[in-house]
């Protein structure tokens, strides 16, 4: 299968030179840039995607309006960019959903749409596949989702919902990292558009307007090739020297994470703090490395955070630290992978106390660093038989798959300290076999196991596309496609009345709300003009005309008492009466 990736370019290219870019990308590559205008991208990225999709995905909802969050920050291009820091801003959804469209310009350039498979990643591009299936309708597209979906409480409280939950459903398969996110995407279908799902032989599928829109669920794994030719790199044979001589003697915890402030990194500083207080052994012996990789997005809660984490840094190293010794190694700065994969490899246990995240790889990164490159046994890798310990948080998507990992809630400061000092304290047999359990998993489910069952999925879900009759409808976000039969034939009213006429005998049969009365009327007594058609049928001798409704039988007999030659199937057909038969009912 050949793959192009479509994305945008974080520099701004000049106009005159955009031709040339996407040339080089593209022969070099296999990329097809997006450019998107500076300002555009501005109001996509920082005032859409980070302010409000990002946060409300992570359980986080506006309570202040924007004027309030100008007021509050330093600058105007911080209020217009703090997560969580004002109301919902419809000028940033139309910049959202114009960018798509630049997406979708672009994917349209560059695809066969009869052959080829689209696959949109993550809450970026969530509108994209409305403009895709409106262009083509049997197009083959999925969508994963690599952040948490949230819970329809929270979900609910986003002014486009439908919008979003809409283009979702114009995909052919969609795709979750967790269970539970999963089922918070079903249960907002099911709550905010009434639409429900079936499983049938372990694929779960939303029936939309005759199309089955698949769900999956995969948690994506890492590159092995990609970290194990790291494991060989010189530069880390040399930065892994440099850190065994560093912290030799030393029992190393390693945290690394993005700086923001779902992290949990001041949790993790605290938890380690109590752990210091609480086991005194481990002062002058323990230290906690903490790599944060520079933020993406900024704002006042940024900020705030930021100080809480300098301030616990000075506290721990002031309270606990000695002459040579730091407890807390604090890196706030861009590390290469190649250092990172360094530091994996010297720490005895990896700690992650993220409050809510998507997948989180850096356990798996972890481990397949402490099992070190196949074959490559170099004299300065860590000694003795492969071993890894973690202290996950309960809330990130790969804690379910890593049976062997000690799981906490980040919030209870006391119970992760004592899951660091029962990691570290472990028998060396224990750590050992947890690892090689780990292992096995992460090695067998990488990323390239993840894409393989994504696409196989997606083959399945498309494998009836050309075998059916499409038709698109609505305007906007309502565009979707009906999906029918390949025999199906429009209903010709002429035929319909042509057979009714030489029929020699008629059953009809009438439901009553939403047939014979508007499903929303407050009046739902018959009208004088339904009670003399049904009377004009009844007339027919070759007519033989049923009411069928889930209403109670004394009050369908009140309403059409004055139809003796209608026959009533009342509750669901528990009680019936017969043609010309006004008072007596039968219980079937």
């Amino acid at each position: 299968m050949e793959v192009l990736f479509v994305g945008s370019l974080r520099a701004d290219v000049p106009a005159a030179e955009q031709d040339e870019v996407s040339q080089t990308l593209l022969d070099r590559f296999r990329c097809a840039p997006v450019f998107l205008p500076d300002h555009l991208n501005d109001r996509f990225y920082h005032g859409f995607c980070k302010r409000q999709l990002w946060p409300l995905f992570h359980y986080m909802l506006p309570f202040s309006s924007p004027a309030s969050a100008s007021a509050a920050a330093t600058s105007s291009s911080v209020a217009t960019s703090s997560p969580g820091n004002g109301r919902f801003d419809r000028s940033a959804w139309e910049a959202y959903v114009l960018a798509n469209k630049f997406f979708f310009e672009k994917v349209v350039e560059v695809i066969n749409p009869e052959d080829d498979y689209v696959w949109v990643h993550d809450y970026h591009l969530l509108a994209l596949p409305t403009f895709l299936r409106r262009r083509f309708n049997r197009l083959r597209i999925g969508f994963f989702l690599h952040s948490p979906f949230p819970s329809s409480e929270i979900y609910r409280t986003l002014p486009v919902r439908d919008e979003i939950l809409k283009a979702l459903l114009n995909c052919d398969l969609i795709g979750f990292h967790t269970f539970d996110y999963a089922r918070h995407f079903l249960s907002c279908c099911s709550r905010m558009l009434g639409i429900e799902y079936q499983s049938k032989r372990g694929h779960i599928g939303l029936d939309y307007f005759g199309r089955t829109v698949g769900i999956k669920i995969m948690p994506v794994g890492v590159h092995m090739g990609q970290l194990e030719s790291g494991l060989r790199l010189p530069d880390r044979e040399w930065r892994l020297s440099e850190l065994q001589q560093q912290f030799q003697g030393k029992t190393v915890l390693l945290g690394v994470d993005d700086m923001d402030i779902f992290k949990g990194i001041n949790l993790k500083l605290l938890a380690f703090e109590n752990m210091l207080r609480t086991h005194p052994k481990w002062q002058g012996r323990a230290v906690l490395v903490q790599i944060a990789n520079p933020a993406r997005g900024r704002g006042k809660d940024l900020e705030a955070i930021q100080a809480e984490i300098e301030e616990s840094c000075q506290r721990i190293n002031g309270d606990f630290g000695q002459s040579g010794y730091s407890p807390v190694v604090f890196i706030d700065r861009d590390v290469s992978s190649v250092e990172k994969i360094a530091y994996y490899t010297i720490a005895e246990c990896v700690v992650v106390t993220a409050v809510r995240d998507g997948m989180n790889l850096t356990p798996y990164e972890y481990i397949v660093c402490r099992q070190g490159a196949p074959g490559s046994e170099s004299v300065s890798e860590v000694g003795g038989p492969k071993k890894s310990m973690l202290v996950v948080s309960e809330f990130i998507g790969c804690s379910p798959s890593l049976s062997g990992a000690i799981r906490v809630n980040p919030w209870n400061i006391e119970a992760t300290a004592e899951a660091m000092n029962e990691a570290i304290s472990m028998p060396e047999q224990e750590k050992q076999l947890r690892h090689e359990k780990h292992y096995r998993y992460v090695s067998s489910h990488d990323v390239a196991y993840w894409s393989k069952s994504f696409i196989l999925d997606l083959e399945r879900a498309c494998r009836d596309h050309f075998k059916r009759t499409c038709w698109g409808i609505g305007l906007g976000f309502g565009f979707r496609v009906v999906a029918l039969d390949a025999h199906f034939r429009k209903l010709n009213m002429d035929s319909i009345v042509n057979a009714y006429e030489i029929s020699g005998s008629r059953a009809i049969l009438l439901d009553y709300d939403g047939t014979l009365v508007p499903q929303t009327s407050i009046n739902k007594e018959p009208s004088p003009e339904v009670l003399n058609i049904i009377n004009t049928l009844c007339s027919d001798s070759r007519n033989i005309v049923f009411l069928v409704s889930g209403r109670d039988k004394d009050m369908l007999g009140k309403w059409f008492s004055s139809c003796p030659k209608l026959g009533i199937a009342a509750e669901h057909g528990y009680f019936l009466r017969q043609r010309s038969c006004l008072i007596t009912w039968k219980v079937y």
